[in-house]
């Protein structure tokens, strides 16, 4: 009889081993100082809490694989970080999982997780993790006198010297070259939504193509600063902060004009561990997480109740709040990425972005 017990209790030992090496997720992120708030302010707590393993793989747009995996039927990802129009159209394609605002966790005070979030930040499929920024920077040691203020001067190479970087695609571009040309924010999506706005746009594209590195990857604006290859950027405001905080960087951010947009997690369809995967969003998207992983990246909690348990930049004195896209402050001027609109649009501006550069 004894021996039977202590049998039994080695298979009850190995099974318990086993569905604690099969609980894992597998999250696909963007890698750079946005990756690592990923880490440092979810991964690595979900896993002292809870035990289960997280492996993080990176990628310059998440939903470019994800959409491949799925449709390949092959899914190797649990859950991916990726822009809010990416969400839409995924989710709009059956590719992804919904997910139950019930799996939530509620604010400190009671309140359903529904209600704590900013509008928009919970979705049939998507839950928002941060509210980051395109933002023009520039460094500071290159003007001396007169300093970049806004989008029209980005776009001014007379006045302000020196090459530009800005990213390789039509989203982001066309609307700060419409705030360039002098179109109110307010007025930005009804003007780029005719034939003729989309045309102001590329004119104004137009003017400084020549003086343009187009990057693909949120690291290369700050490195293409801090090499002297540009003098200015529109770049992801995380991206500029981190470098001048942690670097030591001579860069500036500039708030006018800055176009903010959220990020979040989504499950694939056929995500290998799925219940871990929705685990995992549970604990990232609470309260006190969504505020640590603020204190790593500039980038703001779409949760309410976290803006306030936001504290210093990480390992600084330094308030992180003034820092932040959604800073009160930083709002002056600031445009909203239109969901909608590139739902709609994104394949055929694309296209036309396309042929665009290649054209002489």
């Amino acid at each position: 009889m004894k021996r039977i017990l202590i049998l039994t209790s080695a298979l009850v030992a190995s099974a318990s081993v086993a569905q604690a090496q099969d609980k894992q997720v597998n999250l696909l992120s963007w890698g750079g100082a946005y990756g690592n708030s990923h880490v440092q302010a979810y991964a690595k707590p979900f896993e002292a809490k809870t035990g289960i393993k997280v492996t993080v793989a990176d990628a310059d747009n998440p939903a470019t694989p994800l959409k491949a995996q799925v449709e390949a039927g092959n899914v190797t990802t649990d859950v991916a970080s990726v822009e809010y129009a990416d969400a839409v159209r995924l989710c709009d394609e059956g590719l992804l999982e919904t997910i139950d605002p019930a799996i939530l966790a509620p604010a400190p005070d009671g309140a359903a997780a529904a209600d704590d979030f900013i509008e928009g930040a919970v979705t049939d499929c998507f839950v928002g993790t941060d509210v980051y920024s395109m933002i023009l920077a520039y460094d500071d040691s290159k003007f001396i006198d007169a300093k970049p203020a806004g989008p029209a001067d980005f776009f001014d190479t007379a006045k302000f010297p020196g090459k530009r970087t800005m990213r390789k695609g039509a989203k982001f571009n066309l609307e700060y070259a419409l705030l360039a040309d002098g179109v109110a924010p307010d007025k930005v999506y009804e003007v780029l939504g005719t034939p003729e706005g989309v045309d102001q746009a590329f004119a104004k594209l137009d003017t400084i193509k020549n003086n343009v590195i187009w990057w693909e990857a949120g690291a290369q604006p700050p490195q293409l600063l801090a090499d002297g290859e540009v003098s200015m950027a529109f770049a992801f405001n995380g991206r500029i902060f981190d470098a001048a905080q942690k670097e030591g960087k001579p860069f500036k951010i500039v708030w006018d004009g800055q176009i903010y947009e959220m990020e979040g997690w989504v499950i694939p369809k056929g995500a290998p561990h799925l219940e871990a995967a929705k685990e995992f969003v549970t604990f990232s998207t609470s309260p006190e997480p969504q505020a640590r992983a603020a204190e790593f990246i500039s980038y703001g909690p779409p949760r309410k109740s976290a803006a306030a348990l936001v504290g210093n930049v990480e390992g600084t004195e330094v308030a992180m709040g003034p820092n932040l896209p959604t800073f009160a402050d930083n709002m002056d001027g600031a445009l909203a990425s239109n969901l909608d609109f590139w739902v709609d649009h994104d394949a055929e501006l694309q296209e036309r972005f396309n042929a665009w550069l290649a054209a002489n």
